[in-house]
This record gives structure tokens, C-alpha cells and sequence, in this order.
């Protein structure tokens, strides 16, 4: 693997096709696909890029750059998808005449009213007021825009070893179909508008299957149907956090959760996760009266650590003496593939009586699909009314087809049975990249086994930067992601995250001799 290489811009004149001036830093921090949609977006917002301006096909750009094609591609589906371009067929991408920049306007003000630290006090029509979505800040825009697992970034087309993307190959498209169909002929289908806390059906069917498979304990009313784990987060810094409160962060940890408490104006204070899970002791120290802990107990994203028995009772010891919340994002608990399930950190905090400090997000992307767009959060009682009055600002509600074929497919028994076959197939894939990697990689990627989840840590060699790696890797067509990404901390070891569950054996098979190649 070679050093830092120079920026180099792509300056041929493609028949056809206008010059496009893209410049590269392979040793960015930000991902090539990444970067490429920055230089052309930036590139059509300042004009250089005019409406109706022809680009390069995919292919002849790859080419110019020194990248794979899927990087083009990816940069250029997002840019579709948000307006910025358009793909013509024969008549190839073009600038739109209309980009969204254009119809959007942020205003510069705060909030109107912000939420109190006595939350169950505060009435819901005051979050409401104080919470619409008209008054985004520049800072949460700006924040968004730039963090590198967020909106623009998301890829669109997987590639080995694309994070976050679950095993959609196995979603069961012809049942969904027949349970879709059967209300539309039945008429169970809501059309008008529809309760913000979520279908009532689906709420009984997730409370029955959290209590059974996770240990939670809640009713359905401490439920609500949102779009995803993300905007679960969304919300909670929308009630739970006012400019200039501090929170705990995983470290390394989750950059969605970081943005959305960030956007509300916390202060992120990263805390060392070690062997345990996140370091009480060490928030305790560094920032003793912080308003919210942000946590993944039962698989810790991204290194998969599992939160001791103590650290979680120190947790909310924590919580219940400085009057604090904890969001448990349970990201992937159903992908256990040996030992006991690890139950919940809200149920053990229900379990030991007083006051409900622990938040619960789960959500439908990872078993299901992340197109669904559907995930929930519980919350405690005394919260349930301002975060229904703060889902009702921010979408009202998710789509109501799909959430009663949901409850339907959850009811019936289909549920457990997809996850039981889907939590086979990806250990079956986690093995698979195991065997490949010692056989193919050796020293220069070490692998062990995860009992749970949907990728692994790959570490490599004391003094090997984990952004070259990745950059070396995407020039072999490999989507890898850096440890040090996720990290404030700097890290004694570099490493990559690969993720798996989205690929067959051939598919892996092809992607660890490309990060064989990347890497020697």
C-alpha cells in the first residue's frame, strides 16, 4: 500500500460531454464517493456547472479519476436522488434546471421556545410551538450536510463491504405482497390521516414481541411508530436536550446519534468504551451532570462489545441521581448467533422500581429492509405525551399501509420465523468472510468471530492508517469503512469495519481478494 497521494482532478474533454473539474484527496477523511458528490454539487451551486450541462458517463469519469465505477455511481445516484442531476438515457446526465438549493430557505433564528429540564411539566402544545421544523438552525443544517453517515452520504447501491445494510436478499417480497393485497381487498386501509403515535395494532404487536424477545417492559401506549431508528434520536434531542447541555457519546460510537443531540445544540463529551462497554467512571469524570448517556448495551456499534452487568447498573444508578436519560439504541439485537440473548438495559431499569430513566429505540432496517422506513421508541410514561406532540411536528406520522401489513406480519407468527432464518443465513455469510480472510488475507486484516451483529472489525497492522486502507480499498471497487471514523479518540490501532450481511459467498469471496490486493 503506497502513502498520500497529491489531489488530482479530472480535466479530459469527454465527446459529448462538458469538462468536469472534480478534485480528490485520497487521503481525505471523506470517502471518494463522497467527495465526488461534493465537487459536483459545490461545482453546481456556484454555477460552474451550468443547467442542462452534460457530465461524463460514469465510466469515462472513473477512468479520469483513477476510482472504480460503483464510486461514480454511487455519487451520481445520490445526486439524482436529490435533484441535483438527471439521467436521460441515450441523452446521458445532465444538471436539472431546478436544484433543490433553490427552493429551500434556513433562517438564521433559534428555536421559539426550547424544552425545560422538567419535561413531564412542560405542556405539549409548548413543544410544538417551540419545536417546528421552520426553525432549523444553520448549525444543524451545516452539521448534517457534513457528517459522513448521514442523508447525502448514504449509499444507495451496496458494494461488499458496505456498512449497515442487512440481508435484503432475503426480505420475503411475495408474502409482504399477499398480506398487502389481502387489505387492499379487505379494506383495511387507511388513507386519511392517522394517529401520531402509530398503528394501535402494530404498537400491541411490538410491545408483545420487545416483552418476550428483549425484556422490556412497557405497554403499548409508551410506544411510537417512527421512521426509523434515526428519527427516534431526532426526537429525543428535540424534548430531551436544550443548547449547551452535555452528553455522553460512545467513543467510538454511533455518528447519527452524535449529529441529531448535536443538532439540537448539546455538547457531545466522547467517552472511552472499553472491554465493558461505555466507561461510567470516566463520564462520571469528565462530565458528572450531563443530561442524556447515549448507548448500545447489547452490541456496541461499532465494536461490538457487550455493557457488563455493572457498568449498566452504574449506568443508571447515574441517571436516576442526577435526574438524567438514556437512549438505548438496540440497533441489531435480534442477530445473536451463540450464547443467551442479552436482555435490555430499559428492562432492568423498569425492573429495579422508581423512575423510568431509559429511552428504547428499535427499529425495522436491519431484519427487515431499510426502505420500510419504519422503527419505534418506549418511552416513559411521564414522556409520552410531549413526544407525541413532537412526532406530530415532525411528519405526523409514518406510512399507513405498511404499517398494518407490519402488524399483520408480526401477529401472525411471520416475524419470528424471517428473523430466525435471517439470523441463520448471516452467520452462515459472518463464517464465510472469516474463512476467506485468514485464508486470503493473513496478517494484513485480522478477523474473529462476533457473536452477534451484521459486520466485524477488521484490525490491521500496528501503524497502518485506517483511511489509506480505505482509500485503497475503494480503488479496488471495496467499500470499507475506517475505525477512526467513528472515533474523537485517537485510536492505538487502526482498523476497517466490513459489513456482511448483505453479500453471498461469491459476493464476499470477491470482495476480500480486492482488500487482499488493496492491502499488499
Amino acid at each position: 500500500m503506497t502513502g498520500p497521494k497529491t489531489p488530482r482532478v479530472a480535466r479530459k474533454r469527454v465527446a459529448g460531454a462538458a469538462p468536469l473539474l472534480v478534485p480528490l484527496d485520497f487521503a481525505s477523511r471523506d470517502p471518494l464517493h463522497r467527495q465526488i458528490y461534493d465537487g459536483v454539487r459545490s461545482g453546481i451551486l456556484a454555477g460552474r456547472f451550468a443547467a442542462g450541462m452534460r457530465l461524463p458517463s460514469t465510466r469515462v469519469l472513473a477512468t479520469e479519476l483513477g476510482v472504480a465505477r460503483n464510486t461514480v455511481v454511487l455519487a451520481f445516484d445520490q445526486l439524482c436522488a436529490e435533484g441535483y442531476l438527471s439521467a436521460r438515457g441515450s441523452g446521458g446526465t445532465r444538471v436539472r434546471a431546478t436544484v433543490p438549493d433553490s427552493l429551500i430557505s434556513v433562517t438564521g433564528g433559534r428555536r421559539g421556545a426550547q424544552t425545560t429540564r422538567a419535561v413531564r411539566e412542560m405542556p405539549a402544545a409548548r413543544v410544538a410551538a417551540g419545536r417546528d421544523s421552520s426553525s432549523l438552525s444553520p448549525r444543524w443544517a451545516e452539521l448534517l450536510a457534513h457528517d459522513p453517515e448521514l442523508g447525502m452520504s448514504r449509499n444507495v447501491g451496496a458494494v461488499p463491504f458496505t456498512l449497515g445494510m442487512p440481508a435484503i436478499d432475503a426480505f420475503p417480497s411475495t408474502l409482504w405482497a399477499r398480506i398487502t393485497a389481502r387489505r387492499w381487498r379487505s379494506g383495511a386501509v387507511v388513507l386519511g390521516h392517522a394517529a401520531t403515535a402509530g398503528d394501535a395494532a402494530l404498537r400491541n404487536a411490538i410491545a408483545a414481541y420487545v416483552t418476550s424477545a428483549r425484556g422490556v417492559r412497557c405497554t403499548p401506549h409508551q410506544i411510537l411508530i417512527v421512521s426509523g431508528a434515526q428519527q427516534a434520536l431526532d426526537l429525543a434531542a428535540r424534548v430531551l436536550v436544550e443548547p449547551g447541555d452535555a452528553v455522553w457519546m460512545e467513543d467510538p460510537g454511533y455518528p447519527g446519534a452524535r449529529a441529531a443531540l448535536a443538532g439540537a445544540g448539546a455538547r457531545a463529551i466522547p467517552i472511552p468504551v472499553d472491554d465493558e462497554g461505555m466507561n461510567v467512571v470516566a463520564g462520571e469524570r469528565i462530565a458528572p451532570g450531563a443530561r442524556v448517556a447515549y448507548v448500545t448495551p447489547s452490541h456496541q456499534f461499532p465494536l461490538g462489545i457487550i455493557m457488563s452487568a455493572s457498568r449498566r447498573l452504574a449506568l443508571l444508578t447515574w441517571a436516576r441521581r442526577v435526574g438524567g436519560w438514556v437512549l438505548e439504541d438496540d440497533y441489531d439485537s435480534e442477530f445473536r448467533y451463540s450464547g443467551r440473548p442479552i436482555p435490555c438495559l430499559q428492562g432492568l431499569d423498569t425492573e429495579r422500581g422508581g423512575a423510568e430513566r431509559v429511552l428504547y429505540i428499535g427499529t425495522f432496517s436491519k431484519t427487515l429492509a431499510p426502505a420500510l422506513r419504519l422503527g419505534y421508541i418506549i418511552v416513559p410514561d411521564e414522556l409520552v405525551d410531549v413526544f407525541r406532540a413532537a412526532r406530530a411536528i415532525s411528519g405526523g406520522h409514518s406510512p399507513t399501509v405498511d404499517q398494518g401489513v407490519l402488524a399483520d406480519f408480526i401477529g401472525e407468527g411471520h416475524y419470528v420465523r424471517h428473523v430466525r432464518r435471517v439470523r441463520a443465513l448471516c452467520a452462515e455469510r459472518q463464517q464465510a468472510l472469516l474463512a476467506f480472510a485468514v485464508s486470503e488475507l493473513g496478517d494484513a486484516l485480522a478477523l474473529a468471530p462476533d457473536a452477534a451483529g451484521l459486520h466485524m472489525v477488521g484490525w490491521l497492522p500496528v501503524g497502518v492508517n485506517d483511511q489509506l486502507a480505505t482509500a485503497a480499498a475503494a480503488r479496488e471497487g471495496v467499500d470499507v469503512t475506517p475505525l477512526s471514523r467513528y472515533s474523537a479518540i485517537a485510536l492505538a490501532r487502526g482498523a476497517l469495519l466490513l459489513g456482511y450481511a448483505a453479500f453471498d459467498e461469491g459476493e464476499i469471496r470477491d470482495g476480500v481478494l480486492r482488500i487482499a490486493r488493496a492491502l499488499t
